[in-house]
C-alpha cells in the first residue's frame, strides 16, 4: 500500500490541531473530574444540580468534537508521516485507546452524566457518584498516558514495522543538473 506524504506546512498545521484538540480533551476531562467531585461531595442540591448540568453541557457540545477532531488528526498524522499508523507500538497504542476513550464517551460517560442530570433535575439526590468520577477518572488516566508516550516513543517497532524496515527501497531517482534538492 503506498504511503501518502504530508507537506511540510499540511504535516505542521495536522500537528498543530493534533496537539491542540489532544490538550483541550485533556483539559475538558479534568474540568469535567472537578465538576464531578463537586457533585459527589457537596451538601448543596444546588451546586451538585450547577455541577452536573454544567457536566452535561460539557459532554453534549465539546466532548465528541474534540474526541473526533483528535482521533482525526492522529490518523492523518500516522498515515502522512514516517511514523505509519501500525509501525510504532507506541502510535498503535495511541490509537487504539483514542478510540476506546472515544467509544467509552459515546457509550459511558455521556449516558451516565444525563441519567445524573435527569436524576437531579427531578430533584432526586445524585444516584450513584461514581457514575460522574468514573469515567473522567479514566479517561484523564488514559490522556496522561498517551501524552506520556507521545513525548517518550516507547517500545520500538511493530512485526509490520520490522518487516517494513527490512525492505529494500528504490534509491531515488538522481538529481537534474541545475535543480536543488531539499
Amino acid at each position: 500500500m503506498a504511503r501518502v506524504k504530508l507537506t511540510r506546512p499540511a504535516r505542521r498545521a495536522s500537528l498543530v490541531v493534533h496537539v491542540t484538540a489532544s490538550a483541550g480533551w485533556l483539559g475538558l476531562t479534568l474540568g469535567l473530574l472537578a465538576l464531578g467531585i463537586t457533585a459527589a461531595t457537596t451538601g448543596s442540591a444546588v451546586t451538585v444540580e450547577a455541577s452536573v448540568r454544567t457536566m452535561k453541557l460539557f459532554a453534549d457540545w465539546l466532548l465528541l468534537p474534540l474526541a473526533f477532531l483528535t482521533l482525526l488528526s492522529g490518523l492523518l498524522l500516522s498515515v502522512g508521516t514516517r511514523w505509519g499508523l501500525a509501525r510504532h507500538r507506541w502510535v498503535w497504542t495511541k490509537f487504539w485507546l483514542t478510540l476506546a476513550t472515544t467509544t467509552a464517551t459515546v457509550l459511558a460517560l455521556r449516558p451516565a452524566v444525563n441519567s445524573a442530570v435527569a436524576a437531579v433535575a427531578a430533584g432526586g439526590p445524585l444516584p450513584d457518584a461514581g457514575d460522574v468520577l468514573f469515567g473522567p477518572i479514566v479517561s484523564l488516566s488514559a490522556y496522561v498516558f498517551m501524552t506520556v508516550i507521545s513525548v517518550l516513543k516507547p517500545w520500538g517497532l511493530t512485526r509490520r514495522g520490522r518487516g517494513l524496515r527490512a525492505t529494500p527501497r528504490p534509491a531515488p531517482a538522481p538529481a537534474r543538473p541545475g535543480s536543488s534538492r531539499r
